[in-house]
């Protein structure tokens, strides 16, 4: 999606907002083995060349690269173009960094956790999701490997808490009628037998666990004691930015850096404020060498979009002009969050979000000052109390979903929703106004990619196998990152993967014509 004033590697990094097979530098790994080259792997004492020929692997990406192409002084050649600095992109550039010897160039129409990314929650939940669907595996898979990141940094004397927002909170799932209770009671049960810590609550049981609440005779809550959050711009700044966390490497050590710290070796470029314009196509066989920017031609072998609600407005535009029409149908989907600052009225033990947030069907209380045609507008707006107390004592309390387009523009009427929602679970909130906190509130306002089938398309594009698709996350993006920048760093790297890629090919999800 976007790109630097410069393509030089050296450039300062700007602030973050406020708001085919290639060779691999890392064994096979074993389904839900802890290595990862997020983390560090034993690296092979004989490091492959990129145009060495490899196995046959499932993902369809050819088993050979030739070399780049000779690049002119406004053009620059790398092994892979990742397209979108969100967490997805900007972790993917990541494993691809530490796991193999391949360079990285990540491309961006802004800076990054400019988008979802930085409008979220940070919640790493796996109180909501469910096991034994498409995207259990790719969710408890991303869970296990956060947790190690930020064990990792525990464990060579930094602190997560500072360096990536990291509280393990845990979840509690709240219901307040007799069918919700039954529906969490199952619940329960299906993440126990899916080897999750979890238990059901009873309303005596909640009110202990969270004083605050308003617990009535029908409430209760399923309770997952490790669920966890972070704060996903203190993430992603530590991803581009941290070196030397010492980790052990078989006998001896190695060092995980930030991904800067590869711009020194040549494997590493940031193109910010420089949004992608078009492919870079071969003269005589047509294939996709890279891509153009408005300030550079970015040649690669690989390239990788992962542009969030973008994503599918932007294949079509880069096809737009050849014999390939791709259609994939990821539609932007409005979020508000609203933190109040520095809130100490309400404590809260741990992360909080009702049964209605799963499905997304709790009707939102619309103003009366809406006219007939604002109301209809408004119908697919969705309301779901969601609460925490981030890592710096702010209250988050969230959370809305609509259809509205591509406008982020902030919503009062949403907001007042919201507000409105969180008093009928918080009764301490009711001795203040929404107006008094005008001075010291932020109001996030994110466009979540949605896909109608419900979860990500990742992998190789057919009948372009260079050019693969990571997006559709929806709101689990930075929950679902880790998992996913290994799925797609598997499919070049050849290796076996960790996840079954399957339930999240782009075949027969996409329309595509030629």
């Amino acid at each position: 999606m976007e790109a630097m004033a410069t393509a030089s590697t050296s450039c300062p990094h700007p602030s973050l907002r406020k708001n085919y097979v290639v060779s691999s530098s890392r064994p096979p790994l074993r389904s839900f083995s802890r290595q990862s080259s997020f983390f560090g792997s034993k690296i092979p004492k004989k490091r492959l060349s990129l145009t060495d020929k490899t196995r046959p692997n499932q993902s369809g990406i050819p088993n050979r690269l030739g070399p780049n192409p000779t690049c002119s002084s406004s053009s620059q050649a790398f092994d892979v173009v990742v397209i979108g600095a969100g967490i997805i992109g900007l972790t993917i550039a990541r494993e691809l960094l530490l796991g193999s010897d391949l360079s990285v160039a990540v491309v961006d129409k802004a800076v990054p956790c400019s988008g979802a990314t930085g409008a979220g929650q940070g919640y790493l939940w796996m109180t909501h999701k469910t096991p034994g669907s498409d995207i259990w595996e790719l969710a408890m898979r991303s869970h296990e490997l956060w947790r190690w990141f930020a064990e990792s940094l525990h464990e060579q004397g930094l602190d997560p808490q500072v360096h990536l927002g990291w509280k393990n909170t845990g979840s509690l799932l709240i219901g307040r009628t007799p069918e919700e209770l039954d529906v969490l009671k199952r619940r329960v049960k299906l993440l126990s037998d899916a080897g999750l810590r979890s238990e059901y609550l009873s309303a005596s049981e909640l009110l202990l666990k969270e004083p605050a609440l308003m617990v009535e005779k029908d409430s209760g809550a399923a309770f997952l004691p490790d669920d966890c959050q972070l704060d996903a711009q203190r993430a992603v700044e530590f991803i581009l930015k941290c070196t030397c966390i010492l980790l052990t490497m078989y006998s001896c050590g190695s060092y995980f850096q930030g991904n800067k710290h590869f711009s020194a070796q040549g494997r590493y470029a940031e193109f910010f404020y420089d949004p992608v314009t078009s492919l870079l196509r071969s003269g005589s066989s047509g294939d996709v060498i890279g891509v153009k920017t408005a300030k550079s031609s970015l040649y690669s072998k690989v390239i990788v979009v992962a542009a969030g609600c973008w994503s599918g407005s932007l294949t079509q535009d880069l096809f737009r002009e050849s014999d390939i029409v791709l259609n994939v149908p990821i539609k932007p989907r409005k979020g508000h969050l609203l933190v109040l600052k520095n809130f100490s009225s309400l404590q809260l033990n741990h992360a909080l979000m009702e049964v209605g947030y799963v499905a997304h069907q709790t009707a939102a209380r619309l103003p009366t000052s809406l006219t007939s045609e604002e109301s209809d507008q408004r119908q697919n707006l969705s309301i779901s109390m969601t609460a925490t107390i981030d890592s710096v004592g702010n209250l988050v309390l969230g959370s809305s979903r609509e259809f509205a387009g591509f406008s982020t523009e902030m919503e009062e009427s949403v907001i007042n929703s919201i507000w409105e929602r969180a008093l009928d679970f918080f009764p301490k909130l009711k001795e203040h106004s929404l107006s008094d906190f005008i001075k010291r509130r932020e109001v996030r306002v994110g466009l979540r990619p949605y896909m109608p089938d419900g979860k990500p398309v990742i992998g190789p594009v057919p009948g372009l196998s260079n050019v693969l698709l990571a997006t559709g996350h929806e709101g689990g993006g930075l929950s679902m990152a880790l998992g996913t920048a290994e799925m797609v760093a598997d499919m070049m790297l050849g290796n076996p993967g960790k996840v079954d890629y399957a339930p999240f090919a782009v075949q027969g999800r996409i329309v595509q014509t030629t």
